[in-house]
Parts: structure tokens; sequence; C-alpha cells
């Protein structure tokens, strides 16, 4: 390993470090007072841990955000890769940890999940993703993936004396344990084909009339089909509404908002960076995938009562439009329409589940369309950044969302696949139904709970933040259209 390798990885090993801290350390800053054996339960330990975090998190993220412009390359014996497209991916899921974090604070406090243990799986979540975006073999690519949803699996279930979560971490393991093993049978079949897991010479030997193509396609089946299962695109959809359901409120959105950044990431360097000579094979799989997760996502959202349920299958059908962005033909305007329908995507996240968690108190769970009913009377902001985010999520203007549905729509437009555009501008209008329906329980209907809403001040601000970008980003588009363009051309010249 060279001193440039090191260097390169530095955000990692930082990120890597502090964990160890919070696991080894933290435990020894028991309260004077305190009695308790649990320390993980210890609240000076937990705040101290937190801080850490945040102050982490900033620091990676501003890392990140200044080294976007820099030239690709490859480190770890060419097992790892920094590129544009990484840093900013690995910055925005900086800043979605960092807004995650500061939306649960309250709710993880009122539920005893204030843990040291807690947020020490949250940043391991986070290694995991940093693997994923960078990854420039099968098997650091795997070992990413892994990381990521052990800790998930382990935070789904983390809340004591809840079946419904132990349900769901139960499922959602099991699920994972299958999807984990189509993922490496398929890498096994394309080794075997291609003689390599380095993207790069999977990328060579594809370009070969010599290679197994039976081989190859029977292996790029099973890789996609562990592919959709971790973007939770349908037919491979079934562990997502229980887990979003069943999983506390801030896991849920530990699990649907900057994991979808990895997602979108790994989907490039296996599809665009490994597999892009073979794509008149793989196109007509993601087309498959793309309008069963429009539909099923769509159409089964309708009927949800549960507003986490509802944005699950939401999240389906979103999974399923950014893929449409890779129908292209290694054309850079259309994979930056993806990766800035995941941003998108993720920011409008965030917000949802963090209005969820501020509306929720000890005892009582936001979950439902029925507990938004009135907000606006009780509270006419946090009704304005819901409206805001649900028109993000539906796609309409002046949001952003509507910006990177369009950007998708143009792509597919130039790559010949019209009738595949219309469809999907069908499905968003059917989508655009429930969204509404949350805006009109809002503003239209009687409010049934009158209690104060005790979310914190700060968490309140950041969400009103958070709110006002969905709109200005949508207003003043040129920027974030700009970076994302300008990284994955940096990054797919080099």
């Amino acid at each position: 390993m060279q001193a440039l390798d090191l260097i390169e990885i530095l955000p990692e090993l930082l990120l890597l470090l502090v964990i160890c801290f919070i696991l080894l350390v933290t435990p020894f800053m028991k309260e004077v007072e305190s009695n308790d054996e649990d320390v993980f339960f210890t609240p000076k330990a937990a705040s101290f841990a937190y801080q850490l975090t945040l102050l982490t998190l900033i620091v990676l993220a501003f890392w990140f955000g200044i080294r976007s412009s820099d030239l690709p390359q490859m480190i770890m014996n060419d097992l790892y890769k920094v590129d544009p497209l990484s840093n900013v991916l690995k910055s925005v899921s900086c800043i979605a940890v960092l807004v995650t974090f500061i939306y649960s604070k309250q709710y993880l406090m009122d539920r005893d999940l204030f843990r040291t243990d807690f947020i020490a799986l949250a940043l391991l979540a986070l290694l995991g993703q940093f693997v994923m975006i960078s990854g420039s073999n099968m098997l650091t690519l795997y070992l990413g993936i892994e990381l990521l949803a052990l800790s998930t699996y382990t935070l789904t279930a983390m809340r004591p004396n809840f079946p419904r979560g132990i349900e769901a971490g139960m499922k959602y393991f099991i699920l994972g344990a299958l999807s984990s093993g189509f993922l490496l049978y398929g890498m096994s079949m394309i080794y075997g084909a291609t003689g390599s897991l380095g993207l790069d010479d999977i990328y060579r030997a594809t370009t070969d009339d010599g290679v197994m193509r039976l081989v190859l396609a029977f292996g790029l089946v099973f890789l996609l089909a562990g592919l959709a299962f971790k973007l939770g695109a349908a037919p491979f959809h079934m562990w997502v509404p229980d887990v979003y359901d069943g999983a506390p409120t801030a896991v849920t959105l530990l699990i649907g908002g900057a994991p979808k950044i990895a997602a979108f990431a790994i989907t490039f360097r296996l599809l665009v960076d490994g597999l892009q000579p073979i794509q008149s094979d793989w196109q007509p799989i993601l087309i498959f995938l793309a309008i069963c997760s429009l539909v099923i996502g769509n159409l089964t959202a309708i009927a949800q009562t549960n507003i986490k349920r509802m944005l699950a299958y939401s999240t389906i059908s979103h999974m399923g439009f950014m893929l449409l962005g890779f129908m292209s033909v290694f054309d850079s305007h259309a994979y930056s329409a993806a990766f800035l329908y995941a941003i998108t995507y993720v920011l409008s996240t965030l917000g949802s589940f963090g209005l969820l968690m501020i509306l929720s108190r000890k005892g009582f769970e936001c979950e439902t369309i029925e507990d938004l009913k009135g907000l606006n009377k009780r509270s006419p902001v946090l009704a304005f950044i819901m409206l805001l985010l649900m028109f993000s999520l539906a796609g309409i203007p002046p949001t952003v969302g509507f910006i990177a549905k369009l950007s998708i729509l143009e792509a597919l437009v130039d790559a010949g696949y019209v009738p595949l555009a219309l469809f999907a501008v069908f499905a968003s209008l059917i989508g655009a139904f429930y969204y509404l329906r949350v805006v009109k329980t809002m503003y239209f209907e009687e409010p049934v709970d009158f209690s104060p809403i005790e979310g914190s001040g700060f968490a309140r601000a950041v969400l009103t933040i958070n709110g006002l970008f969905i709109l200005f980003a949508g207003v003043f588009p040129a920027t974030l259209t700009a970076l994302c363009l300008s990284a994955m051309r940096l990054t797919m010249q080099g």
C-alpha cells in the first residue's frame, strides 16, 4: 500500500476510527451517580458520541465537497476508485446521515434508543456506503453491501419489547441473505466468464467476441436480481413495506435515505463501469424492473392508510424511475439525470420522515395519514414544508422533484424510448394521487390531535431549510444539475 492510497482513504479511516472510539472508549464514560449496568444507555456517553458524530460528518462532507472536481484515480491495487462522482455521492451521504441524526435525536431519546451502539451501527452503515460508492472490484462492492446490510438488519430489530420491529428485522435478514446469495452467484459466473472480478478487466473482457456469452448472461440475471433487492425494485420489493413500517421511524430514515445514494452508485459501477459493452443484454431487464416498480409501487401506495407504508411503496416506484436513467447508450446526460434523481429523492425522503419524527412524541407514533389531519391549523409552517415535500416526490413544479423527473424523461426521449417515457408520465400521474391526498388531509380536514408539537427547535429549523431547499432548487436548478453533470462527465472521461 502506497502513501497516496492512505491519503485517499483518509476519510474512511477517520470514520472507522470514530466508530472504534465510540465503541471502546465511551462505555467508560458512566455517570458518577448512575448504577446502570448497561453502558450503552449512559446519557453522558450517548451525548458525547452524538456530538462527535455530527462534527465528524460535517468534516467529511466538507472534505468530499472540496474534492468534487478531482481527477479519477485507482488505488488499493485497483480495488478502490476515487473520482468526482464518488466524492459528490459521499458528501451527499454524509449530509443525509447528519440530517437524519438531527431529526432523530428526540425521537430516539423518547424510546430509549439514544445509545452509543445505535450511533456506531449507523456510522458502520455509512462506512459500508462509502465502500459501495468507490468499489471498483466486485468483492469490494460486496463487502460494502454486507457492511451496510448487517448494520441495518440490527438497527431494524433494535427496539426492545417491540415485536413488530423484531419481525421486520427477521424478514429483512432472511430476504437479504437470499439476495446476497444471488449477488455472489452472479458474480461467480461473471468471474467464470471473464476471468476477473475487477470492473475494468470485466469491461475489457466483455468486448471480446470469445467471451462465454451464455455464462455471462446467466451471471448477469442473478446479479441484477440481487441488485434489484438492494434497490427495493419490484418484483424484489417484498421487504420494503414491512421493514419501513416495522422499524422505528429513525431507522426507516437511515434505510430509506442515504443508502439510496449508494444504491445508485453500485448500479452505475456494475452496469456502466463493468458491464456497459453488453448493455443490450441488461437494458431489457432494467426496463422490466422499472415498469414493474412503477406499476406495483404507485397502485399499491393508493390503498395505504399508514403513511410509512405509503412512502415505502413510493420508494419502489421512485427506484423504478431512477432505473430509467440507465436506458441511454453511455450518455453522461442520462446518467447525470439518474444521479440528480437519486439526490432529489433522498432530500425529499429526509424531510418526509423527519416531519413524522417531529410530530411523534413519547407514547405516540405519527404513522397514519389520519395523524396529519388539520396539521395546517396546528402548525402552518410544518404543513407547508410537508406540502413542498409531497409535491417534490410527486414531481409537481416548482419543486426540484419536477426537474429530476423531467431530466429522466428527456433522457428517455433522446435515447428513443418515447413509449417508455409516456408510460412513466402516466405512472407519475397515478402516483400524484396519494401525495395530494396527504396535502388534502393536512389542509382540508379538521385536526383530531390537539397535543402540542414537541419536536426540538433545532430539528424544526433544519426541516424548514430542507423544505425550502426543495423549493429553491426547483426554481433555480442550474447549480445542482450542473454539479451532477460535471461530476458525471469528469468521471466518465477518466
